[in-house]
């Protein structure tokens, strides 16, 4: 007796089979794509799959660089009695140390040799050679800032025509916050070329001059007191170093006396302070009437050919 096999076939068998081959087939096709390799560095292929997980890898990193930087900055650097200069550069300094041994440990896992990372290397540096010069230095010369510390965030300091102060210091140049609240961003390298006056360099005391010139009887005893006086009556202007008022010289009309005082508020309100010293000065000069004469020329006239009519009186245009 002859057995026979019986084949059933279901309708929907077909309509099962078929996604599930398509899906196969589109899911082969991406992998193909991801794994296909565009270059290779070393002995290592580059592909698309890698270079994406390269850029996630870089931003995790830089999060977990900036997250370090603000657990170290709040919670440790923040209770200590360090300046606020000095912390920004430790910040800065942590920040580039953590996120060059990340990069290297993630290179390292990665399985990619660091040796074949010379022939990326010579290309950088063609690419420097011919037109990024500019860039690598302003970056070492930010580095040297931060290492060496003539410049820290919260210095008042000038360089060129600029005046400000440091309120960032940057990859490539730092941030410079003018008495008209504008920031003009400054090339680190000019800090390193050019010659750079730190008014706070040393301390946050700064000492202002006042030039006045009074006339020549004038009691400058008295002048002196007075000058003192108002220093001393100013809330901004520190009793130590004490103001001095000085006498400069003789002028062509007047005696130069200038006021010197020392505060240790902000320098960008030194203009203010000025502004009160010379208001008050003026007034109080007007109430003890001390002569504060206005520059006056004497013109000589040896020949003239024609007659000269010397009047007193204001003329006015007849209507």
């Amino acid at each position: 007796m002859t057995s026979r096999a019986f084949h059933l076939s279901l309708p929907g068998a077909s309509l099962v089979s078929a996604p599930q081959s398509l899906f196969e087939l589109l899911d082969s096709g991406v992998r193909r794509i991801l794994d296909w390799p565009l270059f290779t560095v070393g002995n290592m292929p580059i592909t698309l799959i890698f270079l994406v997980k390269c850029i996630l890898f870089l931003i995790a990193l830089s999060l977990l660089t900036r997250i370090s930087r603000y657990i170290l900055g709040t919670k440790i650097l923040s209770r200590t009695k360090m300046e606020r200069g000095v912390q920004y550069a430790l910040l800065r300094a942590f920040g580039y140390v953590v996120f060059l041994l990340g990069l290297i440990v993630g290179l390292d896992t990665t399985g990619l040799n660091l040796r074949s990372l010379l022939v990326v290397g010579g290309a950088l540096g063609l690419g420097v050679g011919l037109g990024l010069q500019n860039i690598v230095a302003n970056f070492v010369a930010g580095l040297v800032i931060l290492w060496e510390g003539p410049v820290k965030v919260g210095d008042w300091i000038e360089v060129g025509n600029t005046q400000g102060e440091v309120t960032r210091i940057g990859a490539r140049g730092t941030w410079v916050r003018t008495f008209d609240n504008q920031v003009i961003i400054v090339p680190n390298s000019e800090f390193i070329n050019q010659r750079v006056s730190n008014w706070t360099a040393n301390d946050r005391i700064v000492r202002l001059s006042i030039p006045v010139g009074v006339s020549y009887n004038s009691d400058l005893d008295e002048v002196r007191e007075v000058l003192l006086a108002i220093a001393k009556s100013h809330s901004e202007v520190l009793a130590s170093p004490p103001p001095a008022a000085i006498v400069t010289g003789f002028g062509d009309n007047a005696v130069n006396v200038v006021l010197r005082v020392s505060t240790s508020l902000m320098t960008e309100r030194t203009p203010t302070i000025k502004s009160d010293l010379f208001f008050e000065i003026f007034r109080v000069f007007r109430e003890k009437n001390i002569g504060m004469p206005n520059p006056q020329r004497d013109i000589h006239i040896r020949s003239v050919d024609a007659p000269v009519v010397v009047t007193t009186q204001a003329t006015h245009p007849a209507p």
